[in-house]
Protein backbone atom coordinates (compact mmCIF):
# COMPACT_ATOMS: atom_id res chain seq x y z
CA UNK A 1 0.00 0.00 0.00
CA UNK A 2 1.34 3.62 -1.09
CA UNK A 3 1.66 6.17 1.66
CA UNK A 4 -1.45 8.12 0.57
CA UNK A 5 -3.57 5.15 0.93
CA UNK A 6 -2.33 4.48 4.13
CA UNK A 7 -3.29 7.90 4.50
CA UNK A 8 -6.64 6.97 3.66
CA UNK A 9 -7.49 4.32 5.73
CA UNK A 10 -5.81 6.15 8.61
CA UNK A 11 -8.78 9.02 7.96
CA UNK A 12 -11.25 6.61 7.60
CA UNK A 13 -10.52 3.48 10.12
CA UNK A 14 -8.53 5.07 12.69
CA UNK A 15 -5.84 2.67 11.83
CA UNK A 16 -3.82 1.08 9.22
CA UNK A 17 -2.43 -2.07 9.03
CA UNK A 18 0.86 -2.33 6.46
CA UNK A 19 2.11 -5.86 5.82
CA UNK A 20 6.14 -6.48 5.95
CA UNK A 21 5.94 -2.65 5.65
CA UNK A 22 9.88 -2.30 6.66
CA UNK A 23 11.62 -4.72 3.93
CA UNK A 24 13.19 -7.87 5.85
CA UNK A 25 17.19 -6.95 4.87
CA UNK A 26 16.43 -3.94 6.61
CA UNK A 27 15.01 -5.44 9.49
CA UNK A 28 17.37 -8.08 10.19
CA UNK A 29 19.74 -5.82 11.56
CA UNK A 30 17.47 -5.70 14.78
CA UNK A 31 16.48 -8.88 14.55
CA UNK A 32 19.53 -10.22 14.46
CA UNK A 33 20.18 -8.45 17.71
CA UNK A 34 16.63 -9.59 19.51
CA UNK A 35 18.64 -11.47 21.85
CA UNK A 36 20.21 -8.39 23.95
CA UNK A 37 16.56 -7.86 25.08
CA UNK A 38 14.57 -11.00 24.97
CA UNK A 39 15.10 -15.14 25.13
CA UNK A 40 14.65 -16.86 22.03
CA UNK A 41 11.60 -19.13 21.98
CA UNK A 42 13.72 -22.12 23.29
CA UNK A 43 15.77 -20.06 25.51
CA UNK A 44 12.27 -19.42 27.16
CA UNK A 45 10.31 -22.80 26.85
CA UNK A 46 13.32 -24.97 27.49
CA UNK A 47 13.98 -22.91 30.37
CA UNK A 48 17.79 -22.46 29.46
CA UNK A 49 18.11 -18.60 30.02
CA UNK A 50 18.16 -17.40 32.62
CA UNK A 51 15.89 -13.76 32.28
CA UNK A 52 12.94 -16.31 31.54
CA UNK A 53 11.55 -15.86 35.51
CA UNK A 54 10.81 -11.75 34.36
CA UNK A 55 8.28 -12.53 31.77
CA UNK A 56 6.40 -14.59 34.29
CA UNK A 57 3.18 -13.58 35.40
CA UNK A 58 2.65 -10.11 33.76
CA UNK A 59 1.67 -9.20 30.91
CA UNK A 60 3.26 -6.19 30.66
CA UNK A 61 6.71 -7.91 32.53
CA UNK A 62 8.39 -8.13 28.45
CA UNK A 63 8.53 -4.22 28.22
CA UNK A 64 11.86 -3.22 27.54
CA UNK A 65 11.72 0.88 27.04
CA UNK A 66 14.38 2.60 24.92
CA UNK A 67 16.73 3.47 24.37
CA UNK A 68 17.64 -0.76 23.70
CA UNK A 69 20.45 -2.49 24.65
CA UNK A 70 20.85 -3.06 20.75
CA UNK A 71 21.45 0.09 19.33
CA UNK A 72 19.89 -1.79 15.86
CA UNK A 73 16.62 -1.80 17.74
CA UNK A 74 16.95 1.40 19.02
CA UNK A 75 17.41 2.78 15.27
CA UNK A 76 14.68 1.12 13.61
CA UNK A 77 12.31 2.66 16.14
CA UNK A 78 12.92 6.30 13.60
CA UNK A 79 13.60 4.13 10.83
CA UNK A 80 13.26 6.02 7.50
CA UNK A 81 10.38 4.63 6.89
CA UNK A 82 8.50 4.56 10.00
CA UNK A 83 9.29 8.65 9.92
CA UNK A 84 7.51 8.88 6.30
CA UNK A 85 4.69 6.81 7.71
CA UNK A 86 4.46 9.32 10.53
CA UNK A 87 4.88 12.50 9.03
CA UNK A 88 2.23 11.31 6.36
CA UNK A 89 -0.11 10.17 8.78
CA UNK A 90 0.50 12.96 11.19
CA UNK A 91 0.49 15.44 8.03
CA UNK A 92 3.67 16.75 9.62
CA UNK A 93 7.18 15.92 8.37
CA UNK A 94 8.54 17.47 11.99
CA UNK A 95 6.67 15.18 13.96
CA UNK A 96 8.34 13.43 17.38
CA UNK A 97 8.68 10.75 19.13
CA UNK A 98 7.34 10.77 22.71
CA UNK A 99 7.47 6.79 23.31
CA UNK A 100 9.01 3.34 21.98
CA UNK A 101 9.10 0.14 23.67
CA UNK A 102 10.11 -3.21 22.54
CA UNK A 103 7.87 -6.27 23.74
CA UNK A 104 8.18 -10.13 24.31
CA UNK A 105 5.29 -12.23 25.09
CA UNK A 106 5.67 -15.97 25.45
CA UNK A 107 3.02 -18.56 25.46
CA UNK A 108 1.86 -19.64 29.05
CA UNK A 109 3.99 -17.01 30.42
CA UNK A 110 0.74 -14.57 31.12
CA UNK A 111 -2.96 -14.44 30.31
CA UNK A 112 -2.63 -11.80 27.42
CA UNK A 113 -5.85 -11.54 26.69
CA UNK A 114 -7.43 -8.00 27.19
CA UNK A 115 -10.66 -5.81 26.57
CA UNK A 116 -11.38 -3.67 24.14
CA UNK A 117 -10.49 -0.44 25.37
CA UNK A 118 -8.30 2.99 23.98
CA UNK A 119 -4.92 3.78 24.78
CA UNK A 120 -5.45 7.83 25.38
CA UNK A 121 -5.49 8.24 29.09
CA UNK A 122 -1.65 7.31 29.34
CA UNK A 123 -0.95 9.77 26.21
CA UNK A 124 -2.78 12.83 26.84
CA UNK A 125 -3.21 15.27 29.25
CA UNK A 126 -7.00 15.99 27.18
CA UNK A 127 -8.54 13.71 24.86
CA UNK A 128 -8.11 13.10 21.57
CA UNK A 129 -8.94 15.21 18.67
CA UNK A 130 -10.35 13.88 15.12
CA UNK A 131 -8.67 16.97 13.50
CA UNK A 132 -5.32 15.92 11.74
CA UNK A 133 -3.11 18.30 13.31
CA UNK A 134 -3.75 17.41 16.17
CA UNK A 135 -4.07 13.48 16.36
CA UNK A 136 -1.45 11.57 17.66
CA UNK A 137 -0.38 7.80 16.54
CA UNK A 138 0.94 4.65 17.80
CA UNK A 139 2.70 2.02 15.89
CA UNK A 140 3.15 -2.10 16.14
CA UNK A 141 6.58 -3.01 14.37
CA UNK A 142 6.35 -6.35 14.19
CA UNK A 143 10.02 -8.10 14.78
CA UNK A 144 9.09 -11.64 14.24
CA UNK A 145 5.73 -13.07 12.12
CA UNK A 146 2.80 -12.26 14.23
CA UNK A 147 0.43 -15.01 13.26
CA UNK A 148 -3.49 -15.41 15.04
CA UNK A 149 -1.90 -17.85 17.59
CA UNK A 150 0.65 -15.50 18.35
CA UNK A 151 -1.54 -12.55 20.18
CA UNK A 152 -2.12 -9.99 17.07
CA UNK A 153 -4.02 -6.81 18.09
CA UNK A 154 -7.54 -6.38 17.31
CA UNK A 155 -9.25 -2.95 15.75
CA UNK A 156 -12.38 -1.60 15.80
CA UNK A 157 -12.72 0.99 12.80
CA UNK A 158 -14.07 4.34 14.06
CA UNK A 159 -17.05 3.63 11.79
CA UNK A 160 -18.47 1.45 14.31
CA UNK A 161 -16.87 4.02 17.83
CA UNK A 162 -17.44 7.47 16.17
CA UNK A 163 -20.07 7.81 18.91
CA UNK A 164 -18.71 6.76 21.73
CA UNK A 165 -18.37 9.29 24.90
CA UNK A 166 -14.85 10.18 25.59
CA UNK A 167 -15.34 7.56 28.83
CA UNK A 168 -15.18 4.91 29.97
CA UNK A 169 -12.12 3.53 28.19
CA UNK A 170 -12.77 -0.48 28.20
CA UNK A 171 -15.61 -2.66 26.67
CA UNK A 172 -15.13 -5.92 28.56
CA UNK A 173 -15.88 -8.65 26.82
CA UNK A 174 -19.18 -10.68 26.84
CA UNK A 175 -18.70 -13.79 29.81
CA UNK A 176 -14.79 -12.57 30.37
CA UNK A 177 -14.15 -10.54 33.95
CA UNK A 178 -13.62 -7.16 33.43
CA UNK A 179 -10.11 -7.80 35.25
CA UNK A 180 -7.89 -7.14 31.89
CA UNK A 181 -5.94 -4.02 32.17
CA UNK A 182 -4.04 -1.65 29.71
CA UNK A 183 -0.57 -0.29 30.33
CA UNK A 184 -2.08 3.03 29.98
CA UNK A 185 -4.33 3.14 32.59
CA UNK A 186 -8.08 2.93 32.76
CA UNK A 187 -10.80 5.24 33.79
CA UNK A 188 -13.66 2.28 34.08
CA UNK A 189 -15.75 -0.54 31.75
CA UNK A 190 -18.53 0.25 29.72
CA UNK A 191 -21.54 -2.91 28.87
CA UNK A 192 -22.15 -0.84 25.90
CA UNK A 193 -19.09 -2.80 23.73
CA UNK A 194 -20.64 -6.13 23.13
CA UNK A 195 -21.09 -5.38 19.35
CA UNK A 196 -17.80 -4.02 19.28
CA UNK A 197 -16.35 -7.42 18.95
CA UNK A 198 -18.06 -8.57 16.28
CA UNK A 199 -16.60 -5.72 14.30
CA UNK A 200 -12.57 -6.26 15.09
CA UNK A 201 -10.06 -6.80 12.65
CA UNK A 202 -6.91 -8.37 13.24
CA UNK A 203 -3.53 -6.96 12.78
CA UNK A 204 -1.87 -10.65 12.07
CA UNK A 205 1.49 -10.31 9.72
CA UNK A 206 5.12 -11.19 8.60
CA UNK A 207 7.74 -9.42 10.24
CA UNK A 208 7.81 -6.29 9.66
CA UNK A 209 4.45 -5.36 9.91
CA UNK A 210 3.57 -1.84 10.76
CA UNK A 211 0.27 -1.11 12.17
CA UNK A 212 -0.83 2.37 13.12
CA UNK A 213 -3.52 3.17 14.53
CA UNK A 214 -5.02 6.61 16.92
CA UNK A 215 -4.56 7.17 20.44
CA UNK A 216 -8.48 7.15 20.60
CA UNK A 217 -9.06 3.81 18.30
CA UNK A 218 -10.51 1.10 20.34
CA UNK A 219 -8.34 -2.22 19.91
CA UNK A 220 -6.90 -5.01 22.62
CA UNK A 221 -4.27 -7.87 22.68
CA UNK A 222 -5.14 -11.22 22.30
CA UNK A 223 -4.05 -14.75 23.78
CA UNK A 224 -0.95 -16.70 22.79
CA UNK A 225 -1.74 -19.76 21.73
CA UNK A 226 0.83 -21.29 19.46
CA UNK A 227 2.76 -24.10 21.07
CA UNK A 228 6.23 -22.89 22.38
CA UNK A 229 5.62 -19.60 21.12
CA UNK A 230 7.03 -16.23 21.09
CA UNK A 231 5.85 -12.33 20.07
CA UNK A 232 8.39 -9.96 19.36
CA UNK A 233 7.28 -6.31 18.82
CA UNK A 234 8.00 -2.57 19.23
CA UNK A 235 5.03 0.07 20.47
CA UNK A 236 6.06 3.43 18.77
CA UNK A 237 4.33 6.76 19.83
CA UNK A 238 4.66 9.68 17.52
CA UNK A 239 2.54 13.45 17.73
CA UNK A 240 3.05 16.58 15.86
CA UNK A 241 5.69 18.89 16.61
CA UNK A 242 3.25 21.47 18.50
CA UNK A 243 0.62 18.94 20.61
CA UNK A 244 3.05 19.40 23.47
CA UNK A 245 0.01 17.74 25.48
CA UNK A 246 0.62 14.43 23.93
CA UNK A 247 2.88 12.97 26.41
CA UNK A 248 4.80 9.80 27.78
CA UNK A 249 8.38 9.41 28.43
CA UNK A 250 10.68 12.44 28.76
CA UNK A 251 13.46 11.42 26.92
CA UNK A 252 16.13 13.51 28.98
CA UNK A 253 15.24 10.69 31.24
CA UNK A 254 16.57 8.49 29.33
CA UNK A 255 19.67 10.62 28.05
CA UNK A 256 21.90 9.85 30.41
CA UNK A 257 22.11 6.01 29.94
CA UNK A 258 25.28 4.69 27.93
CA UNK A 259 22.95 3.01 25.42
CA UNK A 260 21.38 6.36 24.13
CA UNK A 261 25.16 7.97 23.52
CA UNK A 262 25.44 4.97 21.31
CA UNK A 263 21.99 5.49 19.57
CA UNK A 264 22.53 9.44 19.44
CA UNK A 265 26.06 8.77 17.89
CA UNK A 266 25.03 6.46 14.80
CA UNK A 267 21.83 8.12 13.85
CA UNK A 268 21.21 10.76 11.48
CA UNK A 269 20.15 14.70 11.48
CA UNK A 270 16.44 13.74 11.03
CA UNK A 271 16.47 10.33 13.46
CA UNK A 272 18.04 12.78 16.49
CA UNK A 273 15.17 15.33 15.17
CA UNK A 274 12.23 13.22 15.62
CA UNK A 275 13.44 13.30 19.81
CA UNK A 276 13.14 17.10 19.74
CA UNK A 277 17.14 16.94 19.08
CA UNK A 278 18.08 20.81 17.62
CA UNK A 279 18.29 20.09 13.80
CA UNK A 280 21.56 21.57 12.19
CA UNK A 281 20.30 25.38 11.12
CA UNK A 282 18.70 26.28 14.88
CA UNK A 283 19.26 29.69 16.44
CA UNK A 284 20.24 26.61 18.90
CA UNK A 285 23.76 25.88 17.76
CA UNK A 286 26.55 28.38 18.46
CA UNK A 287 30.44 27.79 18.53
CA UNK A 288 29.61 26.92 22.75
CA UNK A 289 26.65 24.25 21.96
CA UNK A 290 28.51 22.63 19.28
CA UNK A 291 31.82 22.24 21.60
CA UNK A 292 29.73 21.03 24.38
CA UNK A 293 27.87 17.96 22.41
CA UNK A 294 30.83 17.31 21.02
CA UNK A 295 31.62 16.77 24.42
CA UNK A 296 29.09 15.02 25.69
CA UNK A 297 28.67 12.63 22.39
CA UNK A 298 32.09 12.13 20.99
CA UNK A 299 31.41 9.69 18.78
CA UNK A 300 28.82 12.25 16.74
CA UNK A 301 29.49 13.41 13.40
CA UNK A 302 28.76 17.16 13.71
CA UNK A 303 29.81 18.13 10.44
CA UNK A 304 26.07 18.76 9.04
CA UNK A 305 25.31 20.96 11.76
CA UNK A 306 28.87 22.72 11.74
CA UNK A 307 28.04 22.91 8.18
CA UNK A 308 24.56 24.84 8.57
CA UNK A 309 26.76 27.78 10.50
CA UNK A 310 26.13 28.89 13.99
CA UNK A 311 24.01 31.31 15.43
CA UNK A 312 24.89 34.98 13.64
CA UNK A 313 27.50 36.95 16.05
CA UNK A 314 28.66 34.04 18.30
CA UNK A 315 31.31 32.10 16.20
Amino acid sequence: MELSGAAQAWAEDGFVILPAFIPAGELKPATDELGLLFPSPDGFHDATDPRRERFIGDQFAGIDYFPFASTEISLLAVHHRILALAGTLLEDDGCRIYGAEAWAKYTGASDYEQDLHRDYLGHSLVVPSTEPRFRQLEMFVYLADVPEECGPAHLVSRKHTAGLPALPDRYPRPGRESGSRSPDGSGGCSEAGPHLYGAEVSASGPAGTVVAFEIGTVHRATAMAAPRGARYTMHLNFRSSGVDWGQRRGWAYSAVQEDWSRFVERATPRQLGAFGFPPPGHPYWTAETLAGTALRYPGLDLAPWREAGTTPGVR
